[in-house]
């Protein structure tokens, strides 16, 4: 008999009734150290206090009253992520998926106003991961991903990562976009070489095709920058962000040219919930703590702090580790075949620390960027915990 919830997740034997920092607790009190963040969403950790009460403070004046109307806290927003980005403007919805939607129909919009409607080609990467929708799969194309959801949406071609012969090789005169995420997550926290998006930038400006950045999971200060593609010099035509932007409330934002969006008017998208006085005034709190200077330089501190443990942790277990992989607080520790990812995972809930598989038999750990040290020291502990149960001798 199916379940109640819909049965599209292998969970985990676990529930959690309360969070506080980088803390979750079971209904009997048993407390876990999260080194998943809801997956690279709760960027200040669990009941923050500054959301907690940005939330209560918009929660007592207004909660929604639908994009038919001007909302000063999207306007803030907005105003904030233009300022601090190379965007013009921004549309906001509620998830990654749905920012895929938006680059998709914007990119294509483009073209067909600029009157070559043929131009709706993208070219993306193996390993990447945009969303569950339709065309976020289609341009994933992964067997996983699209088995089963045929016929796929047509237009997208996957390309081998990092291979920028492989783009000039690919570009025709229907190509409307490139389209890639600067660090992959879910394809196992996989960076793009700054020397990769600067290609990219150049045969995009070199040819007029449109550059989408992908950074759902790498963005808001995640790498140690306020976004990914900063540490490479260069900028998209769009870009995508969500998960940390709500620091856990469902927030998401496309942020664009004037140039990429100018095909955009009155009636081409829109949404119900998208940008919202509540999440606004989330996301804007977010926003302004994750743009510090100060805070951005501490997760690059953490980074160092956290990546320097990790790598005593793949030399102490060479059998089960290869290497430690990312940058900034997205890390990834790239198992060996006697070590799968998904084990690992599973093995550290005996050792009360939660990680998070990816592709490519890598375990994802993307903490709060605002975990304390002593928080970090444990969780290397834990780790080392981990691996230890991984190894001993069955009885």
């Amino acid at each position: 008999m199916i379940t109640t919830v819909l049965p599209t997740y292998n969970r985990a034997p676990l529930a959690f009734v309360k969070g506080s920092g980088s803390w979750l607790e079971t209904a009997d009190g048993t407390r876990y150290l999260d080194l998943g963040a809801g997956i690279a969403v709760n960027v200040l950790g669990h009941a923050a206090p500054e959301l907690v009460a940005a939330l209560a403070g918009q929660a007592e004046k207004l909660w929604h009253v639908s994009n038919l109307y001007h909302i000063p806290e999207q306007q803030q927003l907005a105003d904030m992520l233009v300022e601090k980005t190379f965007a013009d403007t921004v549309f906001f919805t509620n998830s990654g998926t749905e920012c895929a939607e938006l680059a998709v129909k914007m990119a294509r919009k483009y073209w067909s106003e600029k009157g070559q409607p043929e131009r709706t080609e993208f070219l993306c990467f193996e390993g990447a991961f945009h969303g569950r929708s339709t065309a976020a799969i289609a341009a994933a194309g992964s067997e996983k991903m699209v088995k089963g959801f045929g016929p796929l949406m047509p237009g997208f071609r996957q390309l081998p990562w990092g291979d920028l012969d492989a783009v000039r090789a690919a570009l025709t005169p229907e190509t409307a976009a490139i389209w890639l995420e600067p660090v992959q997550g879910e394809g196992g926290i996989r960076t793009a070489s700054d020397a990769f998006l600067r290609g990219l930038r150049e045969i995009c400006d070199e040819t007029g095709t449109l550059l989408i950045f992908d950074e759902v999971q790498c963005g808001v200060a995640r790498t140690g920058k306020l976004f990914a593609h900063e540490w490479a010099g260069v900028t998209p035509d769009i870009m995508m962000v969500a998960k940390g932007i709500g620091g856990g409330f469902p927030l998401g934002a496309v942020l664009a040219t004037e140039n990429a969006a100018s095909g955009m008017v009155a009636g081409s998208h829109g949404s119900t919930y998208g940008g919202n006085p509540l999440g606004c005034a989330i996301g804007a709190k977010v926003l302004e703590i994750t743009s510090d200077p100060a805070f951005l330089d501490a997760v690059s501190a953490k980074s160092a702090r956290l990546r320097q443990g990790l790598e005593a942790l793949v030399a102490a277990h060479p059998d089960l580790f290869e290497e430690v992989r990312g940058v900034g607080l997205m890390l990834g520790l790239k198992c060996k075949p006697a070590c799968q990812a998904a084990d690992f995972v599973k093995a550290g809930y005996g050792q009360h620390i939660l990680t998070v598989p990816a592709a490519d038999n890598v375990v994802r750990l993307l903490p709060a960027l605002n975990i304390p040290e002593a928080d970090l020291a444990e969780a290397l502990s834990r780790l080392e915990a981990t691996a230890r149960s991984l190894e001993a001798p069955a009885a």
